[in-house]
């Protein structure tokens, strides 16, 4: 069926027109700076997992060609390099996330540039431009389709991501707006990921944004070759907001509301554990309430006030995510991350294990663990945390947070972003952390081109 309002500008194309129109100059230096937070960060994620069984799997079953996964010598085809990068940058769930829609944008798209500017052999002032773009629609989408996109069964992160990466190739690349509607068009058919993994801790979460970053290659490439897309990808009545989000009517206004003069990808938060963004503050809570001294013994329950929005995610089942069953799914319990809070008092990549997922003593507090629906939380806007312990006599300990830490309200510092990434690199058994930090420095500063990614190989 042919869309009825053909002369009429369609929001792909608004978005090429603006993302077409800039520079690397006129990016505000926060945003500069964020992009390259973002990019040290997700450096560092690729290599804490360069070992992981599911990176290896992935690695396995690329294809051959010239370009760098992050952390190994092997060279591979540069949409395998996208996959194989992402599905490692998001595979311990410890990268970015974005207040206001949980999307990952990072582990979309460095990835995905990365790849493109080696392929294309661009200047990495290219890298810089299109990780801004890229992330300012990525959010934004989010913004525009609060809550709706994980109601109905997808994962945000993949079917946004990939719509993001598209115009942050695209913009890199100084592909026209024409090329670039069109590969947004191509885009829309392979927006996927559905969140089944819930239900038993398998691996396809993980390999999500490395799926929309490849995917983007190919839209843009496609494109770039003649390939044409439909104009009205996102609005049509077949588009993306009626089949992601049919829930709600898309909020259009956040797509483009003082856009280019408020870049919200400022906001974007950097995690302070391996799990669940919405988790985070659930375990501070806990964490807090061990350090004052709350006993283990004689407990009653545990409570906590949640938001409706993340229940079916990150509570529901409450007998499964009582007892998760793999290790991947404890990433997205909040009774085991409170209880990684109350019983060790930290939440880390070690804690995420095998063994901790059989821990008497942890499994003993996640038994007691409950929800509360707070009909005021003002998830997803905010992500808060609330944590009840009701002892056996009566009484009562208790500790709530406002914020997430590392979001908007008590964001990361930059000594603080950076030895997280010399954490990880450490984890992945990398002694060079120092030494890939300054290439990421570079990189993420815009200086120099393409050749530098070969840095980032590691040993």
């Amino acid at each position: 069926m042919m869309n009825d309002n053909l002369n009429e500008i369609t929001v792909s194309q608004r978005l090429s027109r603006w993302a077409l129109s800039l520079k690397h100059s006129d990016l505000p230096q926060a945003t500069v700076e964020k992009m390259r937070d973002i990019l040290v960060d997700i450096v560092g994620l690729c290599f804490a997992a360069r070992h992981q069984d599911y990176v290896l799997a992935t690695k396995a079953a690329a294809e051959s060609g010239d370009h760098v996964i992050i952390g190994h010598i092997d060279r591979v085809s540069p949409a395998s390099a996208a996959l194989v990068n992402g599905t490692a940058a998001h595979g311990e769930d410890f990268d970015d996330t974005f207040e206001g829609g949980p999307v990952h944008s990072g582990a979309v798209l460095v990835p995905a540039l990365l790849a493109a500017v080696q392929s294309r052999r661009l200047t990495n002032d290219r890298v810089v431009l299109g990780l801004a773009v890229g992330a300012e629609v990525m959010c934004r989408l989010a913004l525009t389709l609060p809550k709706a996109v994980h109601r109905a069964g997808f994962h945000p992160t993949a079917v946004l991501g990939v719509f993001g990466a598209t115009v942050g190739i695209c913009a890199a690349s100084g592909a026209s707006e024409k090329v670039t509607a069109h590969a947004l068009g191509i885009a829309g058919s392979m927006a996927s990921g559905i969140i089944e993994y819930l239900g038993d801790g398998s691996w396809t979460k993980r390999m999500h944004p490395g799926w929309a970053a490849q995917s983007a290659l190919r839209a843009c490439n496609m494109a770039q070759a003649g390939f044409t897309g439909p104009k009205a990808v996102f609005e049509g009545k077949h588009g993306a907001f009626r089949t992601f989000a049919p829930s709600i009517e898309a909020r259009q206004d956040q797509l483009f509301k003082d856009l280019g003069q408020r870049w919200v990808a400022e906001t974007i938060a950097f995690k302070s554990y391996p799990c669940g963004g919405m988790i985070q503050p659930y375990i501070d809570c806990a964490i807090k309430l061990r350090d004052r001294g709350a006993a283990r013994d004689g407990i009653a329950s545990v409570v906590s006030k949640t938001a409706e929005g993340i229940v079916h995610r990150l509570w529901e089942p409450i007998e499964l995510k009582r007892r998760p069953p793999t290790a991947f799914a404890a990433k997205f319990s909040t009774p085991f991350g409170i209880a990684l809070g109350l019983v060790r008092g930290h939440a880390q990549l070690s804690d995420y294990t095998d063994a901790s997922i059989k821990d008497d003593e942890l499994l003993k507090i996640a038994a007691l663990v409950d929800f509360e629906i707070d009909p005021d939380n003002p998830y997803p806007d905010v992500f808060t945390g609330h944590v009840r312990i009701v002892y056996n006599n009566g009484h009562i300990e208790e500790a709530e947070q406002g914020f997430v830490r590392g979001g908007m309200a008590n964001p990361l510092s930059r000594q603080e972003i950076d030895n997280k990434f010399k954490a990880n690199v450490a984890y992945g058994y990398c002694d060079d952390g120092a030494h890939l930090l300054k290439v990421c420095e570079k990189i993420g500063s815009g200086l120099g081109d393409y050749s530098l990614i070969q840095g980032l190989a590691g040993h």
